[in-house]
């Protein structure tokens, strides 16, 4: 007999997460049924967009039921196998995330290369990077000599794309962090060429010192006054790939949009919203890039890895409130 440890969602979070919103149950797995695997998990992702599948709200996806085990990605070796296409000891990709032991039909589960971090699957060499390349390369339509803005550059999305604005020939690319330290990170270690701590000061005129003739493409992770700032610096025919909007996703009520939205029109402006699961047709020219880049030691990646499923929610919350640097994992 198999037991899976697993976390549920209990109620609906009002406000910012709290445990009580949480709880975690053994489940009893059942034996495998023909081409099925059992995994045990290495390393789950937690990510902003699972905020949002806490709410019972319209979405591209379906949110998270409740008093159900809650789902995200995950890396792992095949332990049990009835599937000659995924063999024991298989390092494998999943969405069965937020539970220690997983299982399901072989089609589920993809089949990657153990010769690099299993970690890895998750940010630079998975979606997290991909939603990056797609971004800025597809949604925004970056072009070299361009100038780029991102925000939360210190961020698992953030970091990888400005990093591949620079491999792509943007001109200067700026990026905003929430404190100091992480600046400085993003300038030394990911190779921006400014970037600004946005607690310390107003963001649109740390925007404009850094970049006083203006931007053509900006990267949007935070929503808000981020957004509000980049409007406004925004060139003719500059491009938003509106990513997400963390800034807000706690918020009780939600709060008015930027006051300069005639900008749009009077720069002739495009912002674009996107999820990757609408945009897969793209990933294989993402992994040519990046496994190119990855493996000739081009692009600089971060962890923040919190051991233990029962800190799972600890994790999630820390990278919510901007804890945590580049991708963040629970190690199992």
């Amino acid at each position: 007999m198999a037991i899976s440890t697993q976390v549920q969602l209990v109620r609906r979070p009002q406000g910012w997460p709290v445990p009580e919103d949480f709880r975690t149950v053994a489940v009893e797995l059942p034996e495998l049924g023909p081409d099925q695997v059992r995994v045990a998990n290495a390393f789950l992702s937690v990510d902003p967009y699972m905020r949002g599948r806490m709410n019972d709200a319209e979405s591209y996806v379906a949110p998270f039921a409740l008093d159900a085990t809650m789902t995200g990605g995950s890396v792992c070796r095949v332990v049990e196998s009835t599937s000659a296409d995924v063999p024991v000891g298989s390092a494998v990709t999943h969405d069965l995330g937020w539970r220690d032991v997983a299982q399901g039909d072989a089609a589920q589960f993809r089949v990657v290369d153990d010769g690099v971090p299993l970690s890895a699957y998750l940010g630079v060499l998975g979606m997290t990077a991909f939603t990056a390349h797609l971004g800025l390369l597809q949604i925004a339509r970056m072009q070299p000599g361009e100038v780029v803005f991102v925000s939360g550059a210190a961020g698992a999305v953030g970091s990888m794309v400005g990093q591949i604005a620079k491999l792509k020939g943007a001109s200067r690319v700026i990026g905003s962090a929430g404190s100091p330290e992480k600046a400085a990170l993003v300038q030394e270690r990911y190779g921006f060429d400014a970037a600004f701590d946005y607690k310390d000061g107003h963001v649109f005129r740390q925007l404009r010192a850094a970049a006083p003739d203006g931007i053509d493409v900006y990267f949007d992770n935070v929503g808000g006054v981020h957004l509000e700032a980049a409007l406004g610096s925004l060139r003719r025919d500059g491009r938003v790939a509106v990513c997400g909007a963390i800034s807000g996703y706690n918020d009780e009520q939600a709060q008015p949009g930027p006051r300069n939205m005639a900008r749009i029109i009077q720069q002739g402006l495009t912002l674009r919203g996107f999820t990757v699961p609408f945009h897969t047709q793209h990933y294989p020219a993402f992994l040519a890039d990046m496994t190119g880049w990855f493996t000739s030691g081009q692009i600089a990646y971060d962890e923040t890895v919190v051991d233990g499923l029962d800190h799972a929610v600890d994790a999630f919350l820390a990278m919510m409130r901007g804890q945590t640097t580049g991708k963040t994992l629970v190690r199992l």
